[in-house]
């Protein structure tokens, strides 16, 4: 049995699969899968979809795990784009539409790989696919839903790869061996309204909260460490929304977000934030409300056997061997790290969530060939 990856990218595409919409993209994979001998569950929870595929004995200590998304971001003003966002037309060898590049070409690589190899040549172990519809969204229900799901059911993977797209300019240049932590922190500073010609009857909230948002964002939060680049603290937003020239506002509005390396927490960055808005309050005698979410902490998968085996499986086929690299923004890799080693490895991301998504037609299936070579050098 074998699988043309381009043309299971295009079928996927084709799917419109916005978050949080399913698309029938899960309900094809699901068919393919089945008919080639996976143990196939839906894993919906609140509404979001979810699809795990084992081929093989459950529980087997040999088991490799692939993870991915099929769901993808809104496509935007439909007349900015040249092409159709849900055609998959391919266009002087490119794929253009919306998810080609985030992430259905990988899903499809790394599912026609399993197929391929597990019909071919069956190996002593298993294979899962563990498959989202809610990586683009708020991610509680999608990745984390599947892993709450395999612990109760008592299924696990003993590595996995997440086939989101990790090279910045050319196929091979670049695998994710960790990812930094993300914060975002929200504050709302209340002082006293009153007349502007009469400040001293008012508490003003402004300086206060240009004094707090100078403290954050021209602190030095580190200076990198072996595997991460210096965490980052950038102001996002100030909003006091007050049109009037003549009326000091009672209450300002900021957020920040903090990009952070292994040297930190969410709850270590937490407890300094409210810190330093403690004492803005205390020099100005204002009140700071402050809000915080964690999206993911930064985590790190040290080089090793797991990342010495892809780097190997793409050298082999594109001749370049692999950047290990933090960089970036989250994926679902911040959840399967509590499961097992991870690493991320894929296509180039130039387009991801762009007007005119698109992919090379030959990487699809370059990457389809990496995804075999680890499949079958990890059971070999």
């Amino acid at each position: 049995m074998t699988i043309d990856p381009v043309d299971l990218t295009a079928r996927l595409v084709r799917c419109p699969s916005v978050t949080p919409e399913e698309g029938g993209a899960l309900v094809l994979l699901e068919d393919m899968l089945t008919q080639a001998g996976f143990d196939c569950t839906r894993v919906d929870r609140n509404g979001t979809s979810n699809l795990f595929a084992r081929w093989g004995q459950k529980g087997h200590v040999r088991t490799f795990g692939f993870n991915g998304h099929t769901d993808v971001v809104p496509i935007g003003n439909r007349d900015d784009w040249e092409h159709d966002p849900f055609g998959a037309q391919i266009v002087d060898g490119m794929m253009y539409g919306r998810g080609t590049t985030d992430m259905k070409s990988g899903v499809a690589a790394f599912a026609a790989a399993a197929v391929d190899f597990v019909t071919q040549t069956p190996p002593d172990g298993a294979v899962i696919l563990a498959i989202t519809g809610d990586e683009e969204g708020d991610a509680t229900d999608g990745t984390t839903a599947l892993l709450d799901w395999m612990s109760h059911e008592q299924e696990r993977m003993a590595v996995c790869l997440v086939g989101e797209p990790t090279s910045p300019d050319h196929m091979g240049q670049m695998m994710k061996i960790g990812r930094r932590g993300s914060l975002s922190a929200w504050f709302t500073v209340t002082g006293k309204q009153g007349h502007s010609a009469y400040p001293h009857r008012a508490l003003n909230p402004l300086p206060a909260m240009a004094r707090l948002m100078d403290r954050l964002s021209s602190h030095t939060l580190d200076a990198g460490t072996e595997h991460f680049d210096p965490s980052t603290l950038a102001v996002v937003n100030i909003d006091t929304g007050n049109a009037a020239t003549n009326v000091i506002p009672a209450q300002t509005r900021a957020c920040v977000n903090i990009r952070f390396n292994d040297l930190h927490s969410g709850n270590t960055l937490s407890d300094w934030l409210r810190t330093q808005a403690a004492q803005v309050d205390q020099s100005f005698g204002t009140q700071t409300e402050v809000e915080i979410k964690v999206s993911g902490e930064s985590f790190l998968t040290p080089p090793g056997e797991l990342s010495d085996m892809i780097g190997r499986a793409v050298e082999a086929e594109t001749g370049i061997r692999p950047e290990l690299s933090t960089t970036g923004g989250t994926s679902d890799a911040r959840f399967v790290k509590d499961h097992c080693p991870v690493v991320e490895f894929g296509l180039v991301g130039k387009t991801m969530h762009a007007v005119d998504e698109r992919v090379s037609v030959e990487q699809i299936g370059q990457l389809k060939g990496i995804y075999s070579r680890i499949l079958r050098d990890y059971f070999a």
